[in-house]
């Protein structure tokens, strides 16, 4: 039998430049896992990440100029906006940010108008910390999670990025200089 083929080009654009590495993959299997409750048809997905100039723009002109360069550019059909839920308030998120935009984008005249809101309530880095296990792969270590100072829950962590950098330097303690590289938090969100 024939099987009608779709390809969906979905925009990322995100508040910090790290915040795309961690996020690229999470979004492309999430649409991948959609895509697959339709059985009758394929679909791929591309996940493309859209960097604009922020300078000067505030949140609602950022996502409206990523809309446009997504749209122009890409050819996305579906924008990705990732939100940090300011002091951990989710409901001030959406109605400062996402409901703002989304009002906007009512009466313009920009050609893509779906967004999907991707709003983490805890850090980025917080996430890293709930796969200690693969954590400590990426990291290179055996050691224990007390003494790489990561044994408490992920969202009891004041400052995640400070935890994750403190245990890196920790399990590189001891390593010949041969051995040690100079492992930087960043290169961990792609890993993980």
């Amino acid at each position: 039998t024939f099987r009608k083929m779709y390809q969906i080009y979905i925009g990322l654009f995100t508040e910090g430049s790290t915040d795309i590495r961690f996020l690229e993959p999470i979004v492309e299997k999430s649409f991948l896992q959609i895509a697959e409750l339709q059985s009758s048809v394929d679909i791929e997905i591309t996940v493309q990440p859209i960097i604009i100039n922020k300078k000067g723009k505030n949140f609602v002109e950022q996502v409206q100029e990523a809309l446009t360069i997504g749209y122009d550019k890409y050819g996305i059909s579906i924008l990705c906006v990732q939100a940090d839920a300011d002091d951990k308030k989710l409901d001030a998120t959406y109605k400062n940010k996402i409901n703002k935009t989304l009002d906007l984008l009512t009466n313009s005249e920009i050609k893509c108008k779906n967004i999907v809101a991707l709003i983490p309530i805890q850090e980025t880095e917080a996430w890293m910390l709930a796969d200690k296990e693969l954590l400590k792969i990426q990291i290179g270590t055996n050691k224990i999670d007390a003494e790489l100072g990561i044994h408490r829950e992920p969202e009891n962590i004041a400052n995640p990025k400070e935890t994750i950098e403190n245990a890196i330097r920790i399990a590189r303690v001891g390593l010949t200089k041969k051995r040690r590289h100079d492992l930087k938090i960043d290169e961990l969100y792609a890993l993980m």
